[in-house]
């Protein structure tokens, strides 16, 4: 197996190896510092000779397998090899702040347990199974960069399966295989965790970690974002600036933006209640025309809801009819369902709008499109109602 020079110094990228096997692009050297991915973290990259090394995996037997297009190494070579050392420490800068991080908001709720994590050099975050406020969160980055102020240490160690002090380490057993090593990262006394990534030796060096992101991961929980070093400096001055800027839009107080949102948002979803139900009011009040047979609706609905628009085509539609609807706000939305198979609605909303300098696409029993002049709203009407009845007459 490949002896792995990462597991005991992250902090060496330079190394000299010799070439075990070589299968094409594949790669396997007798000692290596290219971390192989796993616990979330992305593998490294870097050189072997003059040679890229795109990716590091395991392979079943063990052996990390290095991906070098286009290598002309053979076995018995003795080779030069460098990690992209300035890609390495962001990624154990990431890891080690993930665990910092997660330490830190497991503070805030005890109860709360990792899903998942993704450390890579572009993003970070772990899925945690709990929703936390924002108030949860921030006690939770005060916490986890006073830890980084402070300089703990951030120290490996291997335990056994059956060690008492196992029960405060954060560990999946069932995980490990039965003859495999508990590596265990602490940092300080705030965080346990089996894990056997590659981290930082202290704290400081995360130089500060910042959250910038929450999102719903699906059934999985919560997308927890975060940066840690230069890049929580630029984001947190991002944010910064975002912030300040929507205060100068909302014209509120520093301290009042939250409850000024709120409200804001609050309001929004009373006026767009009221619009549904006004739209639902409107195609209820609606009379056809009879056009050979065929009933057809036609109206032009200010700032129509457009799920009530939909369930009301897909009524018009199924019961034969064709419905043809302008939505009025800054520029007009256009709407044609047909359960007509003599009205082709991607042909005729693509040439109407097409006629007022609008664009228009879907399906020949459904199409919808738009126009950028507001004011053409009864003329784009008047131009698709004749288009209907040319089509059925």
């Amino acid at each position: 197996m490949t002896d792995e020079i990462f597991r005991f110094d992250g902090y060496i990228f330079d190394f000299e190896a010799h070439v075990v096997s070589v299968d094409g692009d594949k790669v396997i050297l007798d000692c290596t510092a290219f971390y192989p991915g796993g616990g979330g973290q992305v593998c490294d990259t870097g050189m072997i000779r003059e040679f890229k090394v795109t990716e590091a995996s395991y392979n079943k037997d063990g052996d990390i397998v290095h991906i070098v297009p286009g290598n002309d190494l053979k076995p018995g070579d003795l080779v030069w090899c460098s990690v992209d050392w300035d890609r390495r420490y962001g990624l154990m800068q990431g890891h080690t702040g993930e665990h910092l991080l997660f330490g830190s908001l497991q503070r805030q709720c005890e109860d709360l347990n990792i899903v998942k994590i993704f450390i890579s050099p572009d993003v970070k975050y772990v899925i945690v199974d709990k929703d936390l406020t924002w108030e949860q969160i921030r006690a939770a980055e005060d916490f986890a960069n006073k830890a980084i102020a402070d300089n703990l240490s951030v120290t490996h160690s291997i335990m056994d399966r059956d060690d008492p002090e196992l029960e405060k380490v954060r560990i999946k057993l069932d995980k490990i295989g039965e003859d495999e090593e508990i590596t265990v990262v602490a940092i300080g006394d705030i965080d346990y965790s089996a894990c056997s990534g590659v981290h930082v030796l202290e704290t400081s060096e995360l130089g500060m970690l910042i959250v910038d992101r929450k999102v719903k991961a699906g059934k999985d929980g919560y997308e927890i974002h975060f940066k840690v070093g230069e890049d929580a400096k630029r984001s947190a001055i991002a944010l910064s600036n975002i912030a300040l800027e929507t205060i100068d839009i909302i014209g509120c107080k520093n301290e009042d933006t939250a409850k000024a949102v709120a409200n804001m948002k609050q309001d929004l979803e009373l006026k767009n209640r009221l619009l549904k139900d006004a739209t639902k009011q409107i195609v209820a009040n609606l009379h056809p025309k009879d056009v050979g047979g065929t009933a057809v609706y036609s109206a032009i609905i200010p700032g129509a809801d457009r799920n009530v628009m939909n369930d009301t085509m897909e009524s018009i539609r199924s019961n034969g009819g064709v419905g043809a609807f302008v939505s009025v706000s800054e520029t007009l939305s256009v709407m044609l369902a047909s359960g007509n198979g003599k009205v082709d609605c991607r042909t005729i909303l693509s040439e109407v709008l097409g006629a007022f300098g609008g664009r228009g696409g879907g399906k020949p029993n459904f199409a919808q499109g738009g126009v950028q002049d507001a004011s053409k709203s009864e003329e784009v009407l008047k131009a698709l109602v004749s288009a209907v009845e040319k089509a059925i007459l």
